[in-house]
């Protein structure tokens, strides 16, 4: 074992608290992130004691973002604001990381805390450990090993892992992907979702309103179909493949109503309505805000996504999955029955829904399982072990 060299340590002035409370610099950039970040700043937040809070956006999602910080009422300190038309993964890593660096030299912070698998969780993780800042990375050890499925978030999540000091994971199964790669026990806490955190608090709100174009198809009495694709993996033929299945669903089953909630992404956006704009019993809609989006998971028979969050939310629900990847990172779902991965061919799709669809002995089957994700307090949980470690 190799000696420590003391450039291997963060130098002290960065890890000191001023009167025994933790500066936090919390970052994320999508929506997904917002949602599952919210519940650990608000955490923090309310122990003013304990936690100086600083909350930094890059705005890789900018318009479904500001929606998030709105309901969860979070105002952030700094904006990068970096989304621009058509960007590449490449710009967006460096925009992100010469934010951050100039952020972080301007704002020091005893740990960074960011979330998931997104461009903007590595790229917070690496400014921090060039700052010599000890990064947190909660949703830890979620894995494929599959390194271009789903792309670019597997590799995001293995490079996050080799630069975190605090690695909060989700799950038992999380914790073992991470022991597997040798990263130290001790340094791995289960914690559970905060996703589930930020689900049960807005599920459990009555004051939200849904928008007149679903307000009636939520009201009223028939079956709903919920459906979301948008990962950089589906597009081009696999997302065609989903919406033909869709086509022929919607006209195998014409008294159930199927919403699309549509990506802001012009290339999802383009297949979607090139495939399914016209037919009388499917809408697409925007992105709607996330307590619509609950009221929306809430009310549907059956949820066909591509999103690694709705696999996770949806078993709170009681709301059957079907998983539209050839793999995920979250396979608690698929192992406890809550959820099923059938890919994105057509047939796989009608086959599947399908059976659903007629059989409320088939949707029983899937629903009234514990959720293997979360019990709604790891944003708690999470707040406790940086007191303690820090």
């Amino acid at each position: 074992m190799r000696q420590q060299h003391p450039a291997d340590q963060p130098p002290p002035s960065s890890i000191q608290q001023k009167e025994g409370i933790i500066r936090v610099g919390c970052i994320f950039g999508t929506r997904p992130d917002a949602i599952k970040m919210a519940p650990v700043v608000l955490e923090l937040k309310s122990r003013p004691a304990r936690f100086n809070v600083r909350v930094v956006v890059t705005g890789q999602h900018r318009e479904q973002l500001d929606q998030v910080l709105e309901t969860f009422r979070i105002e952030p300190d700094q904006n990068l604001n970096i989304m621009s038309h058509g960007q590449t993964l490449s710009e967006i890593t460096t925009r992100v990381l010469n934010g951050l660096d100039e952020w972080l030299s301007a704002n020091p912070v005893d740990v960074v805390l960011a979330q998931g698998d997104t461009t903007t969780t590595f790229v917070a993780a690496l400014a921090a450990f060039y700052h010599h800042v000890p990064f947190g990375h909660v949703e830890a050890g979620l894995r494929t090993y599959h390194r271009y499925n789903p792309y670019p978030e597997e590799m995001n999540r293995r490079l996050v892992a080799g630069l975190a000091e605090y690695h909060f994971a989700p799950t038992d199964a999380a914790r073992r992907h991470l022991l597997a790669e040798n990263i130290a026990a001790d340094r791995i806490w289960v914690t559970g979702n905060t996703g589930i955190d930020a689900l049960l608090w807005v599920a459990s709100q009555s004051h939200f309103e849904l928008p007149a174009e679903i307000r009636d198809v939520v009201e009223s009495q028939h079956m709903v179909v919920l459906l979301t694709a948008h990962r950089r993996e589906s597009w081009g033929e696999p997302l065609r493949q989903i919406c033909r299945a869709v086509v022929q669903l919607s006209a195998e089953y014409p008294d159930v109503h199927f919403i699309y909630a549509m990506h802001r992404n012009p290339i999802v956006r383009e297949i979607a309505e090139t495939e399914l704009f016209g037919l009388p019993n499917v809408r697409l809609v925007d992105p709607p805000d996330y307590p619509v989006f609950v009221k929306l998971m809430q009310r549907a028979t059956l949820i066909l996504t591509d999103s690694g969050g709705v696999q996770e939310e949806a078993p709170s629900l009681n709301v059957p999955i079907l998983v539209l990847r050839e793999t995920t990172e979250r396979p608690e779902g698929i192992e406890a029955g809550c959820a099923r991965l059938i890919g994105t061919d057509t047939g796989r799709i009608l086959e599947e829904a399908s059976r659903l669809l007629s059989s409320s002995r088939s949707r029983s089957e899937m629903i009234g399982i514990a959720n293997p994700y979360g019990d709604g307090k790891a944003a708690q949980r999470i707040a406790e072990i940086l007191i303690e470690q820090l």
